[in-house]
């Protein structure tokens, strides 16, 4: 059966024919502006004059690190992430050193404004490093920052890369957090991707983490993989339901090998078609919400009392990064290609290794690009930010709040809004703008029309498919 629309629960409807019309390429909205838009002009002296004066309006936000680990054992041919593949550890070592020196430098600029509440380690695969390595790293950044015990501090996870006793180290070192790829559990499509793990080993590190005490466990599930099947991801919802996560990741895979290498070792031919792809998504989002878990937005599904689905329900969620976040803060990123979140300012460390070892030896912040937001960047990342996280904006909130006339201001976007409104994305009235059930699962696509950046140019191949 071929359903043209699918009521779930939590107030979410997946329609078929608007994810056609709709589900193309678009930005995460992980930022604003996005990341392609940051430029060389904003240098190490930028970043510095940002963590220096990091108050936005008048305001000083909580702080959050995140820590890359570049280095994997092996390449997952999917990967778009910065990652640098390798079979030796101590290949680890000096990139270790260098960074606790970029630490020591961020700290010192900081002076006393050092409390930290929230810490997400990524990569590459952060346990490649080893745990003595990893335990080093994680006392010298407690020593130069100051840990809030009841902060959230999470680490991305390779279930294979997994001994007895790793995750009470990890609780050892202060996470309370774990995030596991898992991608598919079909052997067939693993192989494709060059990611093999069996379902036992996932389900081994959902039980450690939760006997370790850590307060939740993220899973990342990715739709259109080579050789998926809607009976092969049937049975990786099967396996996935069976593991019980707190959170899941459900991405759509975006195939540009011209952008990263290693997807040029997947076939075209072995991708799913688009219109199996859209009946796997539509499949996917009703088992999870049967199941009980809550759509958060873009790609996030939690359970109903996770710290996710709570900061949802109360207005407090928050998107950046990592994607959710129940904590508004300022993020110092640490590493190569790192990118930190400072008040109105966005920097990103160089992204390759050499380039960024040359930075730290010489005593340098490693930053090779960014952005300082001007007031209408503010506005708009806060708009984006309420449709991202609470599928509504005011409008007297924000012209009250940013001194403007919202329709008067936006004049330019009512054209492509009254589209979205009659295609039933959109309820739009005098005071609000609301996302309607039909328009959740396609809300970057309502964020796109307040991306003054992505208008001007309508170039948005370099992007990610929204579905």
């Amino acid at each position: 059966m071929d359903p043209i629309s699918l009521s779930m629960p939590a107030n979410l409807v997946v329609d078929a024919d608007l994810l056609r019309k709709y589900g193309g390429a678009g930005p995460r909205y992980t930022s604003y502006p996005t990341a392609d838009r940051f430029v060389d002009a904003f240098d190490a002296d930028a970043y510095r004059r940002s963590l220096r004066n990091r108050s936005l309006g008048g305001r000083l936000r909580s702080l959050s690190l995140y820590v890359h680990h570049p280095f994997c054992e092996a390449v997952c041919y999917y990967c778009a992430c910065n990652k640098i593949a390798s079979r030796h550890r101590d290949r680890a070592d000096p990139y270790l050193r260098r960074l606790l020196v970029e630490m020591r430098l961020v700290a010192g600029v900081l002076g006393r404004d050092r409390r930290i509440r929230s810490m997400h380690w990524g990569g590459g695969t952060p346990t490649f490093m080893g745990m003595e390595r990893l335990a080093e790293l994680a006392q010298s950044l407690r020593r130069e920052f100051d840990f809030d015990p009841s902060g959230e501090y999470s680490i991305e996870i390779d279930p294979r890369r997994l001994a007895e006793g790793d995750f009470p180290r990890l609780a050892d070192m202060g996470f309370n957090r774990a995030s596991l790829g898992v991608q598919d559990f079909n052997p067939e499509v693993q192989a494709a991707v060059n990611r093999v793990q069996t379902f036992e080993q996932v389900l081994a590190a959902v039980r450690d983490a939760r006997a370790a005490g850590f307060r939740s466990v993220n899973m990342d599930l990715i739709l259109g993989l080579p050789k998926q099947t809607p009976e092969r991801f049937e049975q990786t919802l099967d396996k996935t339901l069976r593991c019980a996560p707190d959170r899941i990741a459900l991405y759509s895979y975006a195939h540009l090998p011209h952008l990263f290498k290693p997807q040029r070792r997947i076939a075209p031919a072995d991708l799913p078609a688009p219109e199996t792809k859209l009946q796997m998504l539509m499949h996917a989002v009703r088992r999870l919400t049967e199941a009980g878990y809550e759509y958060i937005g873009m790609d996030h599904f939690a359970r109903p009392d996770d710290d996710l689905a709570l900061a949802m329900r109360e207005g407090r969620l928050r998107r950046d990064f990592q994607g959710y976040s129940s904590l508004d803060a300022d993020t110092i990123g640490l590493g190569v290609s790192a990118i930190s979140s400072i008040g109105a300012a966005y920097g990103q460390n160089v992204k390759d290794l050499d380039g960024y070892n040359a930075c730290i030896d010489a005593g340098e912040l490693p930053v090779a690009r960014g952005i300082e937001l001007g007031a209408d960047d503010v506005l708009r990342r806060a708009i984006i930010q309420s449709l991202a996280c609470q599928f509504a904006v005011s409008k007297e909130a924000f012209s009250v709040g940013y001194l403007i006339d919202f329709d008067h201001y936006f004049a330019a976007e009512a054209e492509q809004l009254k589209l979205l409104e009659d295609d039933g994305l959109i309820e739009s009235d005098a005071e609000w703008i609301h996302v309607t059930p039909r328009g959740r699962l396609l809300v970057r696509s309502v964020c796109m029309v307040f991306d003054r950046y992505l208008q001007a140019d309508r170039q948005r191949s370099r992007y990610s498919r929204i579905m």
